[in-house]
């Protein structure tokens, strides 16, 4: 495990449903490995000397089981909660006043280096040592660098008269987790008017700053429907020392 030059704060947005999984509760509550799929994904980061501390945005009538849950493991870095909002965005932005405070009380107190900030779904439970360090070394280098994994497939457009076939050279598709310096995605925030937006990258982009592509391992699958908790599983089994 190689660590960036700089202090890594982690956000996770949590605060979604479980209307496509097919639950009545959050998603991220389902067990992968008999561990709740969150807790996989915060695995990932907590261990690694060059992160400082991990946001959950939450919501409101998951902050019980969260907090439980919470108590229940030893992690190596702090674990915050905040409450999220109704969408992505508004959650990420929730989490970046805590990040923000963080930084600050870094300052005051000397012990500030270059603040990088990682947005990274919690229902992803395998993105891969490896991968995080060549991701957080190109933020840090660059300001704003993402996973994403090359497009392997036919790509089609829906047209009026049928279909298009789409040149997938140069195509991919985004992953998380996102990782950006601290003044980036803040500024990125401070403009961003509501406009749609699909991932953290996109407001970026609009700002006209640069986003790196560093390619990720494709098995660092988001779970959306219960048969991903089946692959997730059989991944996990199958490349378990890199998961440990």
């Amino acid at each position: 495990m190689m660590n960036c030059a700089a202090s890594v704060s982690v956000i996770m947005p949590a605060a979604g449903s479980g209307q496509r999984f097919g639950s009545q509760s959050n998603k991220l509550f389902a067990v992968l490995d008999g561990k709740p799929l969150w807790q996989h994904a915060v695995d990932r980061f907590q261990h690694r000397g060059d992160v400082r501390q991990i946001v959950l945005a939450i919501s409101e009538e998951d902050d019980s089981t969260f907090r439980e849950q919470i108590a229940a493991i030893s992690s190596a870095v702090p674990i915050h909660l905040v409450r999220g909002g109704a969408t992505r965005s508004e959650s990420v932005r929730a989490a970046l006043d805590q990040v923000q405070k963080f930084a600050a009380e870094s300052a005051s107190n000397g012990t500030a280096t270059k603040t990088l900030v990682a947005i990274h779904d919690a229902a992803r439970p395998l993105v891969r040592q490896v991968d995080l360090d060549r991701v957080f070394a190109k933020a840090a280098e660059t300001g704003a660098a993402i996973l994403a994994a090359p497009v392997s497939g036919t790509l089609k457009r829906a047209t009026s008269h049928g279909s298009d076939t789409v040149d997938r050279r140069h195509t991919y598709v985004a992953l998380t987790p996102q990782v950006f310096a601290i003044d980036v995605i803040c500024q990125a925030y401070a403009r961003d008017r509501g406009r749609m937006a699909t991932d953290d990258a996109q407001l970026v982009e609009r700002t006209s700053h640069p986003v790196q592509l560093v390619t990720g391992s494709a098995d660092n699958l988001k779970i959306t429907f219960p048969e991903d908790l089946r692959i997730a599983e059989a991944i996990l089994n199958e490349c378990r020392s890199e998961f440990a």
